[in-house]
């Protein structure tokens, strides 16, 4: 889409789609980490219980199991601090569904409960950033936990199974740091590379904004995988190389325009290309710069280093980027920094998310009342323990209304055949408790390899295990179990989906406007830092790094409110216009720390 064809104003009610939504998509990279640690991590607790004969106790070891799905994009370092709160959050989760199951067995009071429980599971995983896959686990396990039979006597032993199976997948998500422990930063430099590469190819606003969250992603991994080592190293210089391709771009997306001067604080008649309008260039052919290949890579050349980085073998070696030498622009300092300030950090994230004023409010109060009225209605029509009314409705709460409707027309059509599914294999499950067990391993290994393809895929592989778990228990009826599922789908997805419709979230324009105001700031202090006699290499990678993030929340933000029904008027105009000076100003802060070429006022090449 040009620039002239993006308009100011939005009707309060967007039109769903109806097949885009339903599209394949290509896998994940890496889609076979989870797959692969949620089957280790299911297969010890379960083969463990098999061996004693108490098959009845997995739905416990379950809720700990599933903890091996996080944390597997981030370095090992703050994984194992990620999954270790993911395991105590989870133990949490059960101990209050465990306690009132034992306490009451009123239908109505364990929907109540679990209402709450998904609001704040949704909030609280938004806040923190944890997923995927997000409160979507929590919600199923402890919804599933809320009706199970329970005394009380019993929850101890019940939460000692979950903390053992917790271990386990601490264990099995960390464990591969002994044989590659800078993997997880090797993977984000090489999307990093590739996001650069195809934004070179093809310049425009789409991949733009791609390069630079998977630039600004790389960055935060190599700032959180702990202390520097010579792999690391050479990641970091790989992705100033991904900086500096897409700072070339943006010297070269805005033809027609000079440069403007920034005049040195001393008044003296020096002067430097700053964040305006950069002059119209074709760097990588400017006269007088003969080494500026080995300056900025072309798209060939990234993509090459992309395939090295992910691959097993050594991380390339890129030719040295100019004025890397100083602490490769003070990585090291805001490393040291964010050491000391990351628990803190994460610890306010929690409040502001709480607090009066915050955008993930709305969002939780129509988890809340779209989970309460989903199990409600569910109980009404006569379904015994509708608690997968409440997953469902709980599964679709996402930024917005339209991405809300996305994951209802995925939820639903993957529930219904994966009903189907459950029925061809459910004679197969009981020919055996091993028969059983490896049904299960089977589709936890298939949702995970399916669903980053389409949500709709997994769910396909997602339904019949969970509907498998209840035979661990006893066997039931099949049609009651199918016919219960298909109810509870359907219920949860509509009654999900009105909720999210009725409950408006004026706040996601709030949102907004405060991410233009700090990336109009964060640009501010890089043109002051830029025009510094001699700015130091720590405080322009500071200010880099901080206008890269307002960049990228800036656009989620206004990916968020542009989906989102009953706003007022979105100001498309200046966000666009605050994208492109805030990209321009990158390129300016690449050219002041010597990363790409300068452009020539007179626009010769």
């Amino acid at each position: 889409m040009s620039d002239s064809s993006i308009r100011t104003r939005q009707p309060s009610v967007r039109r769903l789609p109806l097949v885009g939504p339903l599209r394949l998509t290509r896998p994940s990279d890496m889609w076979f980490k989870p797959a692969l640690s949620v089957v280790v991590a299911s297969a010890v607790p379960n083969l463990a219980l098999f061996a004693f004969g108490r098959l009845d106790l997995v739905m416990y070891t379950m809720a700990g199991s599933l903890c091996a799905l996080y944390g597997h994009s981030l370095p090992y370092a703050r994984r194992a601090r990620t999954v270790a709160g993911v395991v105590v959050g989870m133990l949490v989760g059960m101990a209050i569904s465990l306690v009132t199951a034992s306490l009451t067995d009123s239908t109505a009071v364990l929907i109540a409960v679990g209402a709450l429980l998904a609001a704040g599971q949704k909030v609280l995983c938004d806040a923190t950033r944890i997923g995927p896959p997000g409160p979507v686990i929590f919600t199923f396990v402890t919804s599933a936990a809320l009706f199970a039979p329970q005394h009380l006597g019993q929850v101890p032993g019940h939460l000692a199974l979950t903390a053992a199976a917790g271990a386990v997948s601490w264990l099995v998500t960390v464990g591969p740091a002994l044989l590659r422990r800078e993997g997880p930063e090797r993977r984000a430099t090489a999307r990093a590379l590739a996001a650069a590469a195809a934004y070179a190819d093809d310049p425009g606003h789409r991949t733009r904004h791609a390069a630079a969250a998977a630039v600004h992603t790389a960055w935060q991994t190599l700032l959180a995988a702990g202390r520097p080592t010579p792999v690391r190293r050479e990641l970091e210089r790989l992705v100033v190389h991904a900086e500096a391709a897409l700072a070339r771009g943006a010297l070269g997306a805005h033809p027609g325009v000079h440069a403007r001067r920034v005049a040195d604080a001393d008044g003296g008649g020096h002067a430097r290309t700053a964040d305006s309008e950069l002059a119209p260039t074709d760097v990588g052919t400017c006269t007088g710069d003969h080494d500026l290949e080995a300056r900025v890579a072309g798209p060939d050349r990234l993509r090459a280093w992309a395939r090295q980085t992910r691959a097993r073998g050594p991380v390339p070696t890129p030719p040295p980027a100019p004025g890397t030498a100083e602490e490769l622009f003070g990585i090291d300092a805001e490393r040291t920094a964010r050491r000391t300030a990351g628990r803190r950090d994460a610890r306010r994230a929690v409040l502001r998310a709480l607090a009066p004023g915050s955008p993930l409010l709305p969002i939780a109060a129509r988890a809340l009342i779209g989970c309460a009225l989903a199990g409600y209605v569910s109980m009404a029509v006569g379904v015994g323990r509708p608690y997968w009314a409440i997953v469902t409705a709980a599964s679709l709460y996402q930024a917005n209304v339209t991405l809300s409707w996305n994951r209802a027309l995925q939820r639903t059509l993957g529930n219904l055949l994966g009903v189907l599914v459950f029925a061809a294999v459910l004679p197969v499950s009981r020919t055996s408790s091993l028969a059983l067990v490896g049904c299960c391993l089977f589709f936890n290994f298939a949702a995970e390899a399916l669903i980053t393809r389409n949500y709709w895929l997994g769910s396909i592989a997602v339904t019949p295990m969970a509907l498998l778990v209840l035979e661990f228990g006893g066997t039931h009826p099949a049609g009651e179990l199918i016919g219960d599922r298909v109810l509870d789908t359907v219920i949860g997805a509509a009654v999900g989906i009105l909720a999210a419709m009725a409950v408006t979230n004026r706040r996601a324009t709030g949102r907004l406007e405060r991410a233009l105001a700090a990336t109009d700031r964060a640009r501010a202090h890089a043109v002051q830092t830029i025009a510094a006699p001699a700015p130091a290499p720590v405080a322009l990678d500071a200010a880099r790094r901080r206008l890269t993030g307002s960049l990228v929340e800036l656009r989620e933000a206004g990916d968020a409110a542009a989906g989102e029904w009953w706003q007022r008027a979105l100001p498309e105009e200046h966000i666009l216009a605050a994208e492109q000076a805030g990209h321009r100003t990158l390129a300016a802060t690449a050219t002041r720390q010597g990363l790409i070429a300068p452009a020539p006022e007179n626009g010769a090449v």
